[in-house]
């Protein structure tokens, strides 16, 4: 994860959306078609039929802001109201557990073997290369490492994700450098993270944590990954932290130079390389992850966690996300069929 408030978390804006618009009208039945409003209009509260929907009207004469509370001062998401898509994924749902699981397994098996057979390069890039043209730092005989992102990749922080689902907004630095120090009790581990960590130990891979938590929050980090069943962490030498830049290349060489680096885990691609930043185009950034012998690193040596909640990830118009070669026409619509 970037903590960043340059990144701003880049929250799931659409899902703020759809839940802030369903304040005004409550339907049920046939999706997709507004009932006209009767005149006058009927006071707040007032149920009636239209074209075989109740609906009920609110009272409210416009969307509050996705950031603000309402003016009885309650969130824009009381208890009981759905949950955005992309917490419900990630929080919830048994595929984004099997997904972390599937990653997690792959990792340890790949990371054993290369410890095994004593393999001749770490998957850190060095520095002079390139995403089209990668190289990577020489292992020699040093011993072997796995590094790993925290949150959103062996941490999962309930806590303070809970509080921005029902609270949506822009990223709040100062919250989540609160959440950082005072946040232990309300993390829990990814899943099947406990379990890798401790296949890597028993293996002799040293693990360790790179993560854009802040230096300054070290203690609360260390109480928090110790809390999720993760171990026992020191910064500077198994921990890592953000001192300034949330660039994490210069964290990842001085790793390497005491380390061969068999495995690296993250939520975001910048756990992998800083070069993935430089790229503004969200169809370019993605290519260059497709691409030669960046693309042949996923899952041999790079391991992806799911996060569709905020990051680097969640940017892109129709013509970034949808090729314009690959456009349909419904030839039913025109119809009406």
């Amino acid at each position: 994860m970037t903590n960043t408030a340059s990144t701003a978390r880049k929250r799931t804006q659409g899902a703020a959306a759809w839940l802030a618009a369903g304040a005004v009208l409550a339907l049920t039945g046939c999706a997709g078609q507004q009932a006209a409003r009767p005149q006058p209009l009927p006071r707040a509260g007032t149920v009636y039929e239209a074209d075989g929907r109740k609906v009920q009207l609110t009272g409210l004469t416009a969307l509050p802001a996705p950031s603000s509370a309402s003016a009885a001062g309650t969130s824009p998401l009381a208890a009981g109201d759905t949950v955005p898509p992309g917490y419900q994924f990630l929080y919830g749902s048994g595929e984004a557990a099997a997904l972390s699981r599937q990653a997690f397994r792959g990792l340890v098996t790949l990371a054993v073997a290369d410890h095994d057979r004593h393999a001749g390069h770490s998957v850190v890039l060095a520095p002079d290369a390139t995403l089209a043209a990668p190289s990577w730092v020489d292992c020699a005989t040093k011993p072997h490492a796995a590094v790993f992102d925290a949150d959103e990749t062996v941490l999962l922080n309930l806590g303070a994700e809970e509080q921005a689902a029902r609270h949506p907004g822009p990223f709040d630095a100062e919250q989540w450098t609160r959440w950082e120090r005072t946040g232990a009790a309300a993390v829990a581990p990814a899943p099947g993270a406990v379990e890798a960590f401790a296949a890597l130990r028993h293996a002799g891979v040293t693990v360790i944590i790179n993560s854009n938590r802040d230096v300054t929050t070290a203690a609360g980090t260390v109480a928090a990954l110790k809390a999720a069943g993760l171990g026992s962490f020191t910064p500077g030498e198994t921990l890592f932290l953000r001192d300034g830049s949330s660039g994490k290349d210069g964290r990842r060489a001085t790793i390497a130079q005491r380390y061969c680096v068999v495995a690296m885990a993250g939520d975001q691609l910048g756990d992998f390389s800083d070069l993935f930043a430089a790229i503004s185009s969200p169809a370019v950034r993605r290519a260059a992850a497709d691409a030669g012998a960046i693309g042949e690193r996923w899952g041999n040596g790079w391991f992806v966690l799911p996060n569709p909640v905020y990051g680097s990830a969640l940017k892109g118009g129709f013509d970034d996300v949808f090729p314009l070669d690959k456009r349909w026409t419904d030839p039913g619509a025109a119809s009406g069929q």
